[in-house]
């Protein structure tokens, strides 16, 4: 019998610690799956996770793995880039660690173009640490630190990290995707694939923000929070490529 989908080597057998409906496990497996179709090699890989959701990704991605402090990511994968510079080197980060405690780190690591990846998952809300605002939370969302919903008068606006960073010399690519349906999740991957490329390339710093879902600190059963993104997340966070040189 001829196979048509098989588990792609860069993950390893652990299961997904993630909620129910939570897209990070689909991020993680088109990351995956480009990695090696790339064929670099395991052993030319090197990712980094800092705290969050996917604090775990040492346990899912079958290649070296570091952690870093909160934010911190840019900063540890700009030290790894520079003492190996032929191995391939990603950050995987969510929306509260990018662009909170990190917004310095992934600004600087932009500016300066250095030659690494980042994965950068936004789900509008702080997942891990129990749905508190995050810095791209969206006019008027309800966050356990926004019972009554996010006041822009007194919060602010969204920080819309493609945009911002797209107005840098440094990056070389930059495109935000969502994985809310088939044609999305298809779109992603050949995303994913476009930024590693440039690195591989030596073009300088890329980015892809996938917009996520979190059902659980949403107060959604998946398929809602899945419409819910494509109502609400996409009009503020419009898809598609901001920068590519």
């Amino acid at each position: 019998m001829a196979v048509v989908f098989k588990k792609t080597s860069m993950l390893t057998d652990v299961p997904f610690h993630y909620c129910p409906g939570c897209t990070h496990g689909i991020i993680h497996r088109l990351v995956a799956e480009v990695l090696e179709e790339l064929g670099v090699g395991n052993d030319n890989i090197i990712g980094v996770a800092p705290v969050g959701c996917a604090v775990f990704a040492y346990n899912y991605f079958n290649c070296d793995m570091m952690e870093a402090a909160h934010g911190r990511a840019p900063a540890v994968a700009t030290g790894i880039k520079r003492v190996h510079p032929d191995k391939l080197v990603f950050t995987y980060q969510g929306d509260g660690d990018l662009a909170s405690i990190g917004a310095a780190e992934i600004v600087h690591a932009a500016a300066r173009g250095e030659k690494i990846t980042t994965i950068f998952v936004n789900n509008a809300i702080y997942g891990m640490t129990g749905g508190q605002m995050a810095p791209t939370s969206l006019p008027g969302q309800v966050t356990t630190t926004s019972p009554y919903g996010r006041d822009t008068s007194h919060c602010g606006y969204p920080v819309k990290v493609c945009e911002m960073l797209s107005q840098l010399d440094g990056p070389a690519y930059i495109q935000r995707v969502s994985v809310h349906d088939v044609k999305n999740v298809v779109a992603a991957k050949k995303a994913i694939r476009k930024a590693f490329e440039a690195q591989i390339a030596g073009k300088g710093f890329s980015l892809i923000e996938v917009l996520s879902t979190c059902p659980t600190n949403w107060g959604l059963p998946p398929q809602e929070a899945l419409k819910w993104l494509e109502e609400n997340m996409i009009p503020q966070f419009p898809l598609g490529v901001y920068k590519e040189i």
